[in-house]
């Protein structure tokens, strides 16, 4: 049986985005979105003109989370051989009630692809707004970086995520203040 990561989350948190179960890759490097052609750090870079992934792991955690940044997923544990959500097998959840009263400021929760998508049932009885982004795994190439970029970008947008002068450059596709 495989264990998940914590939660990472400071009690302001405005946005909880809830993957499915961490990669491989993930795992192996006690990370959120470990796997190198992960496009999470990178549309978070692109989302707040800050190249995340320049920063050492815990640097990056930080500054999310002081942004209003939750991260999650739904499932605690699962057996899984490889790294693809269709081969998750015996899965138990996470309490995301438990985690969701710990946020008090939380204003909306996003499912980051289709499985973690699957517990929307659970999430919507949260009583928040609940939406469901593009994965932003290797895996879901159908859609482009740029569509994935402005999907993510109204979803922060609408938690309070994003300044004034981002959501201003909302059409450029590139980060407020970068050509």
């Amino acid at each position: 049986m495989l264990q998940g990561l914590p939660a990472l989350a400071l009690p302001q948190a405005r946005l909880l985005v809830l993957g499915s179960f961490p990669s491989v890759a993930s795992l192996a490097a006690g990370q959120y979105y470990g796997h190198p052609r992960n496009q999470f750090w990178p549309l978070l870079s692109a989302l707040w003109g800050q190249d995340l992934r320049a920063m050492p792991y815990e640097q990056r955690c930080a500054w999310v989370t002081r942004r209003g940044l939750a991260v999650w997923d739904v499932y605690a544990s699962c057996q899984r051989e490889g790294s693809l959500d269709a081969d998750i097998r015996a899965a138990a959840p996470n309490d995301l009630q438990a985690l969701v009263r710990g946020l008090p400021e939380l204003r909306a929760i996003a499912h980051n692809g289709g499985e973690s998508a699957r517990s929307l049932r659970v999430t919507q009885a949260l009583g928040l707004p609940v939406f469901r982004l593009p994965s932003t795994s290797p895996a879901n190439a159908s859609w482009s970086f740029e569509r994935k970029l402005q999907a993510w970008r109204e979803v922060f947008a609408f938690a309070g995520l994003l300044d004034e002068h981002q959501e201003e450059d909302e059409g450029s596709g590139r980060p407020h203040g970068q050509p």
